[in-house]
């Protein structure tokens, strides 16, 4: 083997032997086991973790859409975005999807039954063509020769005020009309011509649409100018700088990331924090590894010593003992993974974790893993592997022969 730094033949060998359980040394191998078992675990929790903070993240990603559209242009003044600016939008970037609307605070009453919410006066079919959750609701619309004084609500809202379709619910405005010598809130009955169900309660309990003909008819307003409008494109973040620059100073458009960054911003931390955590899972069982080779390196220093003396280079009894913690760790990842795969499987087929549905937006555990995360997981588990390794190898191949066969 002239010109290699160690015979693999040799090494392999000792490898296999340091493998097998020794009688005489039990600890030895439990230790190895336990390692093994250890870095197995710290892999299968890290997949399954990352692949549970994934899931939740694009859950409540996709829930949030329901209100929170791509983009949304927004007026810094009482006047509104003027209806031509929309037009320009759409003739400069034709293929987007726009949707203008209105909006202010209601308080809907049925009986004893009241709830707040927030009144959307729009367009049904081009809210159903940038809305998922509002196109299940319109295309539910039984008949289509529904009056302007119609409205879409949550299916939660429903529930709260004690309503079904085809009933009327009495929405109070903010504005004050005359009644007697005094005044008291604008009121207007609406007919609920369908419902949605968005998954989130906040938004079924708190969203109600309308025509913006009644919007227009009851809060007196231009209809040539509207509050804002909600903008759907596929690629948003590159669009946002080019509509920005044709739009006047008096009007904004704002991405979802913009109106969000906060809370997503929370999550991407949290998930940082909890990979960082459990890797010191892999830690911990990469200190058994330690521990395991150095027991073997004490137990067989006169084998050690033997093989220096028949010939044997440091490099290859470092190479021994290196390989030996690599075979370990790498294989408690093989097997993690394995594991977690099974584990994000039985998750996402069986129900066996439920969650309150009105909170997280689904009643299953929402498991994504990319493969992104998942090479961070084994390169992060490789590295402590191989350093776990270094220091056993070190000592071995520094073993003092004549100290060893003296007291041998």
């Amino acid at each position: 083997m002239k010109g290699k730094l160690y015979n693999s033949k040799f090494v392999n060998k000792f490898i296999k032997h340091y493998l097998k359980y020794d009688k005489d040394n039990p600890f030895i191998f439990i230790s190895a086991l336990l390692a093994l078992l250890g870095i197995t675990m710290g892999v299968m929790v890290l997949m399954i973790a990352m692949g549970v903070m994934n899931g939740t993240h694009k859950e409540f990603k996709k829930r949030l859409f329901v209100m929170n559209y791509p983009l949304t242009i927004v007026s810094y003044t009482p006047k509104g975005v003027d209806n031509r600016l929309l037009e320009k939008i759409k003739h400069h970037f034709p293929e987007v999807k726009i949707s203008p609307y209105y909006v202010t605070q209601v308080i809907a009453k049925n009986a004893d039954s009241v709830n707040g919410a927030i009144l959307y006066g729009v367009d049904f079919k081009k809210e159903s063509e940038i809305n998922s959750i509002f196109k299940e609701a319109y295309l539910g619309i039984k008949d289509r020769n529904y009056s302007k004084f119609s409205a879409i609500t949550g299916d939660d809202l429903l529930a709260e005020l004690g309503l079904k379709k085809g009933e009327k619910v009495t929405l109070f405005f903010s504005q004050q009309e005359a009644a007697g010598f005094g005044t008291m809130p604008l009121q207007k009955r609406f007919k609920i011509i369908s419902s949605f169900n968005s998954g989130l309660s906040a938004y079924d309990k708190g969203i109600i649409y309308t025509t913006q003909e009644a919007f227009v008819k009851i809060n007196k307003k231009n209809p040539n100018y509207f509050d804002g409008a909600h903008i759907y494109t596929e690629h948003p973040m590159e669009l946002i700088e080019k509509i920005r620059k044709i739009l006047p100073q008096e009007v904004g458009v704002e991405g979802w990331w913009e109106q969000n960054g906060g809370f997503f911003q929370a999550m991407q931390m949290e998930k940082k924090a909890l990979f960082l955590v459990l890797l010191l899972i892999i830690l911990v069982a990469s200190l058994n590894i330690v521990s395991s080779l150095l027991m073997t390196v004490m137990s067989r220093r006169s084998e050690i010593a033997l093989m220096r003396t028949l010939g044997a280079t440091k490099q290859e009894v470092k190479a021994i003992f290196f390989k030996l913690g690599v075979i370990i760790g790498f294989f408690g990842i093989i097997l993690g993974t394995i594991l977690g795969l099974i584990g994000m499987w039985i998750l996402t087929n069986y129900n066996i974790i439920s969650l309150p549905e009105d909170i997280y937006g689904t009643s299953k555990l929402p498991i994504d893993l990319t493969l992104k995360d998942y090479i961070s997981i084994i390169v992060g588990t490789s590295i402590i592997v191989l350093l776990s390794s270094i220091y056993p190898a070190i000592k071995a191949s520094k073993t003092n022969i004549l100290k060893v066969l003296r007291n041998e």
